[in-house]
């Protein structure tokens, strides 16, 4: 690249000139390069040691003149055809101009002002850049690529000088943090380390300080333990390398999410400013803490935060914290905690107002909202600049959203002065808070079942007056009295003040009629509910009347729902339930439904209506509980993992004893997924569920502990698992809320209680107490912290579950060990990952399905097959590999949707490593036989082409119509469950019962091989021998068996004439002919010198050079069968085998012997329209002449040493690790064949 020209004194000491000419210079960095010594050793250990390392390129140009002592650098580069590039461009465009210049100063000038040029041409459309020097991250990208063999695509995102630990020696070197990568290089006095680890492979990252290794990251694969320090800003890397390590599990959980959400921002210039990626993905972690922090919408994205001061009326104080500004939102959190927290929608703002400043509130700021309410900010540093972002978001909030016209914009806003900012008002204003009614409640075309328009609750209960209900009844409404004094105080709706005191008020429990309201506004859902009016009505009418596995589940389970509420003894709560959860389906396939949602769900219906219960889950499934309710139900394990982990922290002897009955996992997973309601009397849960709404997570983690400890010394005296999950579900059973004023519904878990002394009842408000007092020391950043650590285990451990899965569904007669295949497992899905990394637009990448099984959730297609062959295959071919790696996939895509699955690529592996001669020579037969083998010119025409199927030879053809017929369906029928659902488990249940139906084929089921398929074989062949140490011997051997089958074949094609002149009655004549063949071969042994009759294809004046020089134009490898192709008509399978050619062939019809073929005869290509053309074509090859597979064997094994070489044993486990290291180097290789290689 060029740089812009700086001062050089000491010209040469670590460098060699390489080039020069009067005016410049071209050097090569000692120690790189050939030779070096010693100097080359000190310089390339300096090199990794310092900081300069990451600028220093090993290649640069510098300027030169004749009487100073001073250059200049004009260029460097990273390899010698990137700095010689440069040269050629210096010697070509300015070593005549500069010769014409008197003066040295000149000629630097106008080198300098040149390269200036140069370099602002190239930077015309760069962004303008932050404090970070782009060029320093190139360089040292640059040098990341070269080192470590990465493709263009890998984007360095961060590198840092550190040490990483070999043994007990540190090795300082250079870290480098890719998108999907962690690399680490040390040059130390000739010693080279070199790591590359991908982020889909780390099992374990965590930061530690030992004795030994002080202040360290540690970073644990399955195989390997890795332990780096030294860094200079060791929170920072860790941060970031946590961030990676996010995304590439996110990649294995769901790699739709991480293709369409999480793909890394790209800077919008075409410059990759690598600095910027860094940036973006800092500022993707503040917004995820922000969006966590104030509940907000997933699309919500934080503008920017200051420091300020906010007059809380309630307590008359100036609250110190911080401003938070997104695209629709202002929020507050105060330094302290508990003090204040503040959402301030903006469609809810009327006025922004700049108050004058005085020496007590320094640069206030009004904001004032359409529940009448003024908040004030003061201590703002920027204030103009702050109102200004502020004013352009109100311009964009969505007025028309709600079919307003922004003309009314001042409409009813009292005039706020010059300094004040109006805000554009909705003008059906949506409601301020969940109290207030939406102005209709949405219409369904509801068939005979009413809406529910309210919570169920209200619909079912009986509304006696509170007096009747005694002491509950005057608890609940002091309940109610106290809320009214806390809205009047703090405010009601979006924008109440939050504080100690909210937090106090719900842990007593909120009353009945507020409980909807308060769980849409601390959810957050309210604010989505009111900025999508008519989604759900939208949703429920779409997804009327649509069936999908997730529709099937819902109705499983609906009438399991809380079946002892009477809410859900009868059709208006049944179908209430059932509309949120199939719009839910309907919104996310992703999730679709899982079961626990419906428990859920019922319990959100009893408390709001059907809107407010569907976005309450959507809060709840997306935003709260992320991951709970997909298909493996992840999230819940990770906070299973987390919850776990803190009992071995808190009660370590509970922890050790639980493990030991292993009872954590199997009573846990129900708690988190249902949140207390399904162990719980549904009053008791309930309550939990509100502090759920308004803290998170943390509560149920709370809570859940709180039981544990309170059981201690029962649980410490069990013996097994039963007598644990007993007591702690009688435990549960017993916990009442006796300040509920709903009639108690019975609980389902009541039979564990039967017994001769029921334990004593638990008050529920005294577990929440006891459970805040123990253990509320938990924060959202640390549990936050855990719920990482406890992802990487979790989804590493469903991976190795998955490989396991796939291993054990590989049939036994496959011939490669467990070991080998968990190894191949790996090699497979890690270029399928690779696809997703570099290959954006590779079908296989699309085509992952987390919701499949296992075996299908991993496929390659085409072009990353013919990687992964040419480094495992045992039968290098050279330039041919590309080749007969295209006919291997199309010979294991057996449903040609251009994918194939591990077993298939496996099939594939085993018949070139394993078996015997004749299994190998099979393999390598079929591979020369449709479908495997195409015409190279019909490639684009591939749809129309009908193939043979591999026996096609031994069924009639009716039936394998039928067959394909019954294909497509499959095909048909997959693809439509795929549009609605994840597919029917029952379809691949059927799919393997078929395999495991399928007869072993014999050698007599092979089609035969026309001359065509044969000189494409014996190509193979001849390419396949290039690179052994034998290569004469077997050259020789192959041109004898090759000129012997010529011979043969000739024989049988007089007996083919005379059979296809025969009237066809039944397939009598073929088993006669065969017979008659089979006979033949002895006397068509003639002593031939082999040498006249086959040579390498490369001869081209032999007979077989001659044939395929000859037949270029003819479609080469050409039978491919279908409607209407020639050879359907002949009955009697042997002839069929010796007349099919591919429908794309060019065929002369003078050069058959059947008279019938004269009308079916395909045509194609322009010279093939003047029968001239036509006849002097046909005639090259000779389309009676074939070669059955038992002569092909029966000749190869009076070879010896064709014998040995297929019979000679290739280690797999050595190839696939020579393929690990090359892995990131092929993924740079470009997909496309090399020109003239036939197909």
């Amino acid at each position: 690249m060029w740089l812009g020209p700086e001062e050089v004194l000491v010209a040469n000491a670590l460098w060699v000139t390489e080039r020069a000419n009067p005016f410049f210079v071209l050097q090569r960095r000692r120690g790189h390069g050939k030779g070096g010594g010693l100097t080359g050793l000190l310089v390339g250990t300096l090199d990794v040691v310092l900081d300069s390392s990451a600028r220093v390129a090993p290649y640069r140009i510098l300027h030169q003149t004749q009487d100073s002592q001073v250059y200049w650098t004009v260029a460097c580069g990273s390899s010698r055809k990137e700095i010689t590039k440069h040269w050629e461009w210096l010697e070509n465009n300015l070593l005549q101009t500069l010769s014409i210049f008197d003066s040295e100063e000149d000629i630097t000038t106008f080198v300098k002002g040149k390269i200036h040029g140069i370099i602002a041409e190239e930077n015309k459309n760069l962004q303008p850049q932050g404090d970070e020097d782009p060029g320093k991250f190139k360089e040292a990208e640059l040098k990341m690529r070269k080192q470590f063999g990465m493709p263009e695509g890998e984007k360095l995102v961060n590198y840092y000088s550190c040490s990483f630990w070999k043994g007990r020696v540190p090795r300082q070197g250079w870290l480098y943090l890719t998108v999907n990568h962690l690399c680490f290089y040390s040059f130390l006095l000739g010693k080279e380390v070199s790591l590359v680890v991908q982020w889909v492979d780390v099992t374990r990252l965590e930061k530690n300080a030992t004795l030994l290794f002080p202040e360290s990251i540690r970073v644990d694969t399955r195989d390997q333990e890795l332990f780096f320090s030294m860094f200079l800003n060791i929170g920072e890397t860790f941060k970031l390398m946590e961030q990676l390590a996010n995304l590439a599990m996110r990649q294995l959980l769901d790699s739709e999410g991480f293709l369409e959400d999480k793909a890394l921002p790209r800077p919008i210039r075409p410059h990759k400013n690598i600095s910027a990626l860094k940036r973006d993905l800092d500022a993707r972690a503040k917004n995820e803490c922000y969006r966590a922090t104030f509940r907000l919408p997933k699309d919500e994205r934080l503008d920017g935060h200051t420091g300020c001061t906010l007059w809380t009326p309630f307590n008359k104080l100036h609250i110190p914290g911080q401003m938070f500004i997104s695209n629709n939102y202002i929020c507050f959190a105060s330094k302290e905690e508990d003090a204040c927290r503040l959402i301030i929608p903006l469609r809810e703002v009327t006025i922004v107002e700049k108050a004058d400043s005085s020496s007590v509130l320094p640069s206030p700021l009004s904001i004032s909202t359409k529940s009448k309410m003024t908040f004030l900010f003061a201590n703002l540093k920027d204030r103009d600049f702050l109102v200004q972002r502020i004013s352009d978001f109100l311009q964009k909030t969505p007025s028309k959203q709600l079919g307003s016209n922004t003309g009314g914009a001042k409409a009813n806003i009292v005039d706020p002065g010059p300094e004040s900012l109006p805000a554009p008002r909705e003008a059906p204003e949506p409601p301020t808070n969940p109290s207030s009614p939406l102005s209709s409640p949405p219409s369904f075309n509801t068939q005979e079942v009413p809406t529910a328009s309210q919570g169920l609750l209200k619909v079912f209960q009986k509304n006696s007056p509170m007096e009747d209900l005694g002491a509950k009844g005057a608890k609940e409404k002091m309940k109610e009295e106290s809320w009214s004094i806390h809205f009047f105080e703090y405010g009601r709706g979006m924008c109440m003040y939050r504080t100690a005191k909210t937090r106090e008020l719900v842990l007593k429990g909120i009353p009945e009629s507020l409980r909807g309201e308060l769980w849409l506004l601390f959810s957050g859902a309210w604010n989505e509910m009111v900025t999508h009016p008519g989604y759900y009505a939208e949703l429920v009418e779409k997804s009327m009347g649509k069936y999908s596995l997730a529709t099937e589940e819902i109705e499983r389970d609906l009438h399991r729902s809380m079946p002892e509420h009477p809410a859900f003894q009868n059709e208006l709560g049944i179908a209430a339930l059932r509309r949120v959860l199939t719009a839910y389906a309907f919104r996310n396939p992703t999730i679709g439904y899982c079961q626990a949602m419906n428990i859920v769900t019922s319990v959100l219906l009893l408390y709001g209506s059907e809107e407010e219960a569907f976005w309450l889950l959507v809060a709840l499934c997306e935003r709260m509980l992320p991951d709970y309710y997909n298909t493996r139900v992840v999230g819940a394990l990770v906070d299973q993992g987390i919850f776990e982990e803190l009992t071995r922290d808190i009660l370590p002897r509970l922890s050790e004893k639980m493990q030991e009955l292993g009872v954590i996992s199997s009573i846990s997973l129900s708690w988190f997924l249902t949140l207390f309601l399904s162990v719980m009397p549904f009053e008791s849960a309930v309550v939990i569920v509100d502090c759920f709404f308004y803290e998170g997570i943390k509560v149920i983690l709370q809570v859940a502990l709180a039981v544990l400890d309170a059981n201690m010394d029962q649980l410490l005296d069990c013996s097994d698992e039963g007598e644990a999950m007993t007591v702690l579900g009688r435990y549960l059973d017993n916990v009442v809320n006796r300040q509920s004023i709903s009639p108690p519904i019975p609980h389902l878990h009541a039979l564990l209680t039967s017994g001769d002394d029921p334990p004593a009842e638990v008050d529920i408000f005294d577990l929440l107490k006891v459970s805040y007092e123990k253990f509320s020391s938990l924060r959202a950043e640390d549990i936050e912290q855990m719920r990482f650590k406890q992802r990487l285990k979790v989804i590493q451990s469903l991976e190795d579950t998955a490989k396991r899965s796939v291993v054990r569904a590989i049939p036994g007669d496959i011939g490669f060990s467990i070991e080998e295949l968990e190894d191949l497992y790996m090699v497979f899905k890690a270029k399928h990952l690779a696809s997703q990394y570099w290959g954006g637009s590779r079908s296989a990448a699309i085509h992952r399905d987390p919701s499949l099984p296992y075996l299908e959730q991993y496929r390659i297609d085409a072009s990353q097959f013919r990687e992964l062959f040419a480094s495992l295959t045992p039968w290098a071919c050279g330039s041919h590999t590309p080749v007969l790696a295209g006919r291997m996939f199309r010979l294991l895509d057996q449903n040609k949707d251009s994918l194939i699955n591990f077993k298939e690529f496996v099939t594939g592996m085993s018949g070139m490593y394993h078996g015997d001669l004749t299994e190998k020579l099979k393999a390598l037969y079929k591979l020369h036989l449709p479908p495997a083998l195409i015409p190279e010119e019909a490639e684009s025409a591939l749809e129309a082409t009908h193939y043979f199927t591999e026996d096609s030879s031994s069924e009639e053809a009716p039936a394998q119509e039928q067959q394909e017929g019954s294909g497509n369906e499959d095909a048909q029928e997959r693809r439509e469950e795929k549009g609605t659902s994840p597919p029917d488990y029952r379809h691949y249940l059927r799919l393997w019962a078929k395999e495991k139906e399928a007869q072993k084929e014999t050698i007599k089921d092979l089609p035969k091989m026309n001359q065509e398929q044969f000189i494409e074989l014996c190509k193979t062949l001849y390419n396949m021998f290039s690179e052994d140490p034998m290569e004469q011997d077997l050259y020789h051997a192959i041109a004898t068996v090759a000129s012997l089958l010529l011979r043969i074949g000739e024989v049988g094609k007089k007996f083919s004439a005379r059979t296809a002149k025969k009237p066809r009655d039944g397939a009598h004549s073929g088993d006669h002919n065969s017979a008659t063949e089979e006979d033949e071969p002895p006397r068509a042994k003639p002593h031939q010198d082999p040498t006249q009759e086959c040579h390498p294809p490369a001869a081209g004046d032999t007979h077989l050079g001659k044939a395929l020089h000859d037949s270029h134009v003819i479609a080469e490898g050409g039978s491919g069968e279908g409607q209407g192709s020639p050879s359907l008509l002949l009955s009697d399978d042997e002839t069929k085998d010796d007349m099919s050619m591919s429908s794309y062939s060019v065929v002369s019809t003078g050069s058959l012997q059947c008279e019938d073929l004269t009308d079916d005869t395909v045509l194609v290509g322009g010279e093939a329209c003047s029968p001239t053309a036509t006849s002097r074509i046909g005639g090259t090859v000779d389309t009676d002449w074939c070669i059955s597979f038992e002569q092909i064997l029966a000749s190869i094994l009076t070879e010896s040493v064709l014998v040995n070489f297929f019979e000679k044993r290739v280690d797999i486990r050595l190839k696939i690790k020579d393929q690990k290291k090359v892995e990131r180097q092929f993924s740079t290789s470009s997909d496309h064949e090399p020109p003239g290689v036939s197909g």
